[in-house]
């Protein structure tokens, strides 16, 4: 765990007891079988009209609107954005000012993280670590850390998520989070609204093992098939900040989502992806903005 400190000069903040979050054997393995299926599945993403890495280097900014909105100006700032995958996100901060640090475990996502920077001449730091394993390799504080869009699902402990957050925001720094709603996680995305079908409790506090051929982006048939995800409620994403130091400063949830996350669902002009029938039914996104003590 953590704690607040006071220094000689009067100045306070919040420090980790070590400098590594542990986490139990059972979900270090977990983790370590879902970092083989995203170590496979980044060739296939870059390849994929869903990430559409094309018009991404054309400009296109894959930074959705409320995030640019909530998270402000960003130029000249830096920004620690966990969980980045193969950077499509962090480079869009880049493209806007923000000195950008993009932490993930899987090396080959950061190999190509690095050559689209390198391709596109944006400056940009890459970092691979376990996002619990991250204080033992990076020391420097950030004024925004970022997160979110598919990442927390695959985190097994958001309470030790939470000190890592705080370990590395500066005094007055703020944290940013757009993630999918847990409770649209609970719901079987193959049938439509209204007759939506339970699947997952909301409450579900243990990890749920999959078996599926491709991922999200791809049909391709994959070696590795197996992977691990844990549904977090809102309010353990809540308790893991406010337990960590930080001020919960907003919260919203949006009835639309970024992607096309049940089938029965389209896009519309405003840029989200909204049921065809029964919109406004469930809850499918959510964002939090928090800051930290000064």
């Amino acid at each position: 765990m953590g704690r607040w400190v006071r220094d000689a000069s009067g100045s306070e903040g919040f420090v980790l007891a070590s400098h590594s979050i542990s986490m139990d054997s059972a979900d270090r393995h977990r983790m370590a079988v879902n970092r083989r299926k995203w170590d496979e599945a980044v060739p296939l993403h870059v390849a994929s009209p869903v990430y559409d890495v094309p018009s991404f280097k054309a400009g296109r900014s894959t930074l959705e609107p409320i995030e640019v909105e909530r998270v402000g100006p960003v130029h000249g700032r830096s920004l620690l954005h966990l969980q980045c995958h193969f950077g499509l996100d962090t480079l869009s901060w880049a493209r806007l000012g923000a000195k950008v640090h993009g932490v993930d475990y899987s090396p080959m996502a950061l190999r190509t993280a690095r050559a689209l920077a390198l391709e596109l001449g944006l400056p940009a730091t890459f970092v691979e670590a376990n996002v619990y394993d991250l204080p033992r390799r990076l020391r420097r504080k950030f004024d925004i850390v970022y997160t979110g869009k598919g990442a927390l699902c695959w985190l097994p402990d958001l309470a030790r998520w939470g000190e890592v957050v705080a370990r590395f925001l500066r005094p007055g720094g703020r944290f940013f989070l757009l993630e999918d709603h847990p409770m649209s996680d609970c719901y079987d995305t193959r049938v439509p609204p209204p007759r939506l079908v339970l699947k997952h409790p909301y409450f579900q506090g243990h990890a749920s093992r999959g078996v599926y051929d491709g991922t999200y982006a791809t049909a391709v048939k994959m070696r590795n098939r197996v992977s691990f995800e844990w549904i977090h409620p809102v309010s353990e994403v809540l308790e893991g900040l406010i337990g960590a130091g930080l001020r919960i400063d907003s919260v919203a949830e949006y009835p639309y989502t970024y992607w096309q996350k049940f089938r029965s669902m389209r896009r519309h002009p405003d840029g989200y992806w909204h049921f065809i029938r029964g919109d406004r039914t469930i809850p499918l996104m959510w964002s939090v903005t928090a800051s930290m003590r000064r």
